[in-house]
């Protein structure tokens, strides 16, 4: 009956997506739009020779080149327009959230609402203009420091390459922003998720020839499916999971009728600081190796390469720095995107309080207590979604792609996605039972 039950709720969800015109054309969009950032990836820059700038890149794809590789959908790896991808964007933001949380003008726009958060995105703008010149004037100048990379070197070179990959960067940026606009999801996120997952089916192909060959065996391939169910299945079950603090609202009196006091909660997400923690642990991590990659043809110093052989993939340091790194950008991101004063405040003036809790700092520091606990375990989550793959890359070498940063953004955003048209179905829904109840009063 229960089976009955889901399956009729299905049909009706089909039915009202086949009837939902205005979420099919945003669904368009959405394709149409990641299809043009996925063309801009197989668009190379002017002036490069892609034989040695193939030879070079396989040469540091350990480093924090492959990362970035991972989230631009192979751009760096073929040096495409889109090489720079929506990371200085990302990078700005995080700097600008940073900054609302030191700079008190700042502050005092994210308090203003819609006007003033119109105002940190331009600032968000301006600093990935800044961010993305530098970075590529800084890959230029790396290119021309490669063996025949670049045809002909020079400042022209460099100027064409930074206007390229800025130009490059702002229109990504502009594709996410309309694509959260007039399509579904994220549009910055569904970028990253579509660099991702485009690459999935290479690294997959490749992981089942090494096992055709007998160069991996079979049941490392086995091992590797069971550990990505089992962590996609343990990270939708913590990425739904959630704190609700009780809010009670007072009795109120409207004229001569007396209203019961109303009952909501607060919401307390397991993992606030959602991906950050573990692409700022990675990209730190892999920077040395990055690093000794660059500076390999003159020699590197000595202190670099031991550095470089001491945090190597799978080693004890590397794991132990790499689990530190996630805690402590768990706790510092939440701090700054999470504000428990602001939230008892807000509170406070709208007559909402936790029951057995004094409103203001007590509800404040009740807040803190309570999210720096649900915190705890959510950094101690991340770490474990994301040390288990690199243990199992570490020793069975497999493709990069499925690291646990990787399945943690797939998953996170194929989720939020979900919602975002499960949210639109009941919109469209609730508009055709509004049509239906005034034709019947029409009628009427």
């Amino acid at each position: 009956m229960a089976s009955a039950a889901e399956q009729l709720a299905a049909n009706l969800n089909f039915g009202a997506f086949a009837k939902a015109e205005a979420l099919k054309k945003r669904i368009w969009f959405t394709l149409g739009a990641l299809l043009v950032y996925r063309l801009g990836t197989y668009i190379p820059l002017p002036g490069i020779n892609p034989e040695a700038l193939a030879s070079a890149f396989n040469n540091q794809q350990s480093g924090i080149l492959g990362l970035f590789n991972m989230f631009s959908g192979g751009a760096v790896g073929r040096m495409a327009i889109f090489a720079l991808g929506i990371m200085p964007y990302i990078s700005a933001s995080i700097i600008i959230q940073l900054m609302t949380s030191i700079v008190p003008s700042l502050e005092a726009l994210k308090k203003e609402g819609e006007a003033g958060r119109k105002v940190i995105n331009q600032y968000t703008r301006y600093g990935t203009v800044a961010l993305a010149i530098v970075q590529a004037y800084g890959i230029a100048v790396g290119l021309e420091g490669g063996t025949n990379i670049v045809i002909d070197p020079g400042m022209f070179f460099r100027i064409a390459t930074v206007i390229t990959l800025t130009g490059g960067t702002m229109f990504l940026m502009w594709i996410g922003e309309q694509i959260t606009s007039r399509g579904i999801g994220n549009g910055i996120s569904l970028i990253i998720f579509a660099g991702i997952v485009a690459n999935l089916p290479h690294a997959l192909i490749g992981m089942l020839e090494l096992g055709r060959q007998g160069a991996l065996p079979t049941w490392v391939i086995l091992a590797v499916a069971v550990v990505a169910v089992v962590a996609i299945a343990f990270i939708v079950f913590m990425e739904r999971a959630q704190r609700r603090l009780i809010i009670q609202y007072p009795k109120r009196q409207v004229g001569n009728r007396m209203f019961q006091g109303e009952s909501s909660h607060l919401p307390l997400k397991l993992n606030t600081s959602g991906v950050i923690p573990p692409i700022f642990a990675s990209s730190l991590l892999l920077l040395p190796a990055t690093i000794a990659n660059f500076t390999a043809s003159s020699g590197a110093p000595g202190w670099l390469t031991s550095t470089v052989a001491l945090l190597g993939h799978g080693t004890v340091l590397y794991m132990l720095l790499y689990a530190a790194m996630i805690m402590f950008f768990a706790f510092f991101y939440t701090a700054i995107v999470f504000n428990p004063t602001d939230t008892a405040d807000n509170l406070k003036k709208h007559g909402g309080f936790i029951p057995g809790i004094r409103p203001g700092q007590r509800t404040a520091e009740y807040i803190d207590y309570v999210l720096t606990r649900i915190t705890l375990l959510g950094a101690v989550y991340l770490v474990i979604v994301c040390l288990l793959p690199e243990a199992l890359i570490s020793a069975t070498h497999v493709p990069f792609y499925f690291g646990g940063t990787s399945l943690l953004i797939v998953v996170n955003v194929t989720m939020d996605t979900v919602s975002q048209v499960q949210g639109h179905l009941l919109a469209h829904q609730y508009e055709g039972l509004v049509k239906k109840s005034k034709l019947r009063g029409k009628r009427r």
